[in-house]
Order: structure tokens, then C-alpha cells, then sequence
């Protein structure tokens, strides 16, 4: 949920002029069921591209929507997904309420705690390779905590975020997020990896990562990385769990609900992403820290919750 305050004027005036047009108004009535490409949008409106792309960007900057670029046919497409599901607005500056308070910590894809991989399996950091490639047992090595990308065809990889919860009161929602793609050998940008994340041993949610992306460098690669023929990026997915249902990019994925995660019962939360052994596309997963990828971010845990 969007949380806006009288108090907060130019984030006020930013949401309420995204939806201040029929068009704009629109866009997110069809961004609740799935996530369409701009040109989709355009198409369904009946609206020029241009038109579309200008409005897109008003959306973007008032944080009601969020945008990545995926492989398409002839180069990228902009895809579009919807930010919240409710907006409330505290017009009454006097009145006293409850302040949502927010929990975030980034956690570097090397400092796993447990794994199973299994070839084509390896990982690097900015300088080259940090252990020998497709040697599962190289994962054990101390160097692990340097890594910038990891990749295993099957199997996951675990990770312990700590969380005091002693001034937590409720929590609202828990959020997950990472960037990641498929794993073939070399690349193949039609190779399908159903890649699942649990929380604390309970299943949130599948993403099926359409493939392992090659076709133009990583914006944050170093420049020794691209040769034509290594995984350059991932997608920056987010799975989120509220006290009604489990979403991944804010669209339903589930009915598991925040009370089944037990997050205020241990002071640390575990983390495992990975590849089921029953998954109908077992196309393995990278996975991409700050350094690598598109995106500057490790793996990202946040909690909103009232003191």
C-alpha cells in the first residue's frame, strides 16, 4: 500500500497528476491483471506509442507503476508493472497515526549459508573468475564472499538475513527482491527456468525466467566479461508477501500469507532461491549482485511494519 501524507506535498501533487487522466487511469486498470510491454498498452488504448511512452513515464516518476527492458525480437521492450494495490492519503496533518516504518537490508550473493549446484556451475566478481568452473565443491572456498554472479543448473542457494523484531509491533508486508535469469550453457535467450523463492521453509512464489540473457553486455559488467558467449544480466524480479497473498512484481502468485512466514518468532529470516526437482522447466538460475547485471543491488530483504 502507497502511504501519502499532507505533509508530503510533492509526492501528493506527483500521484494525484499520474491519475488525473483518463489515459494514465487506464494504464493501471489494465496493469492490475499482468504486466504489459508499452507498445502493448498503446495497442490496447488505441493510442500512439509516443503517447503511450510519455504517460508510461509520468506513472513511472509518481512510483505507481515500475519499468524494466526485456529481450525482444528486434533488440528491447519496456515492460510495465503495477507499484501498489491501495493508496491512502492522511489529509489531517493534526491527526495522530500510525507511522509505517520500513526494514531493509542488502545482502551480497556470495555469503550463502548453505547450497547444492551442480554443473554448469561457477562464479566471478569484477576481476574474472573466483573459483574453478563446473566443480560444485569450489562453492565451499572462502573467496565464494567476493562473487558478483553465481550460476548452477540445478539445486539453490540459501541465505540468513537478520531481524529483531522486539519493537515490531505488526507487520505489514515482507518484500524480496534479486536479479536473475535463466542458466544454459554459454547463453540462450530461449531457455525457460521455472526459479522458486522460500521463506523461512515456506514456498512464495515461481517465476518463470523466459532465459539466460547474452545478447548485449551488462551495464555494470566489467568490460572483460563480454565475449559473446557468457550470461550478461537477469531481470530484477520482486516477491512480496501481505496479509492476504504472496505476489511476485505485485501481481498474485499464491495464497500463502504473511502469518505463515513466522517472521517475529526467530531473530534471523532464511532466504533460499532455487530450482525445484519437480519444475516443469528446470533451466537453472543466475544470480547477480551490485557489481554485475543491470542493476546495482544485491539481494534485497525489506519489512514494513507499525512499531
Amino acid at each position: 500500500m502507497l502511504e501519502l501524507s499532507i505533509n508530503e506535498p510533492e509526492k501528493l501533487r506527483k500521484v494525484s497528476h499520474a491519475l488525473s487522466t483518463e489515459i494514465r487511469i487506464r494504464m493501471v486498470q489494465l496493469l492490475s491483471k499482468q504486466s504489459y510491454s508499452v507498445h502493448d498498452l498503446a495497442n490496447l488504448i488505441h493510442i500512439p506509442v509516443s503517447t503511450a511512452a510519455s504517460n508510461v513515464n509520468v506513472l513511472t516518476e509518481a512510483g505507481l507503476i515500475v519499468t524494466e527492458l526485456r529481450p525482444a525480437s528486434r533488440g528491447a521492450m519496456k515492460m510495465c508493472t503495477r507499484n501498489f494495490d491501495d493508496i491512502h492519503i492522511a489529509l489531517n496533518h493534526l491527526e495522530k497515526r500510525e507511522v509505517l516504518q520500513s526494514y531493509e537490508m542488502n545482502m551480497p550473493i556470495g555469503h550463502y549459508v548453505d547450497f547444492f549446484a551442480t554443473p554448469t556451475c561457477g562464479m566471478a566478481d569484477k576481476k574474472g573468475m573466483v573459483l574453478n568452473e563446473d566443480e560444485p565443491g569450489e562453492f565451499y572456498h572462502p573467496d565464494r564472499v567476493e562473487a558478483q554472479i553465481l550460476w548452477t543448473r540445478t539445486g539453490f542457494f540459501e541465505y540468513k538475513f537478520p531481524f529483531q523484531s522486539k519493537n515490531v509491533r505488526k507487520i505489514r508486508s515482507f518484500t524480496f527482491s534479486c536479479e536473475l535469469c535463466s542458466e544454459a550453457p554459454n547463453y540462450n535467450d530461449d531457455w525457460p527456468s521455472d526459479i522458486t523463492v522460500w521463506v523461512n521453509g515456506v514456498d512464495i512464489g515461481t517465476w518463470t525466467s523466459p532465459g539466460d540473457f547474452g545478447d548485449r553486455p551488462g551495464k555494470l559488467n566489467p568490460t572483460h566479461w563480454y565475449d559473446n558467449t557468457r550470461t550478461q544480466y537477469g531481470s530484477l524480479k520482486t516477491w512480496e508477501v501481505n496479509e492476504k497473498q504472496a505476489m511476485i512484481d505485485y501481481i498474485p502468485c499464491k495464497a500463502v500469507q504473511l502469518a505463515d512466514l513466522h517472521l517475529q518468532e526467530k531473530q534471523f529470516i532464511t532466504i533460499r532461491i532455487g530450482i525445484k526437482e519437480d519444475a516443469e522447466h528446470k533451466g537453472g538460475m543466475n544470480l547477480f549482485g551490485k557489481a554485475f547485471g543491470d542493476y546495482p543491488q544485491d539481494l534485497k530483504v525489506g519489512i514494513h511494519f507499525y512499531e
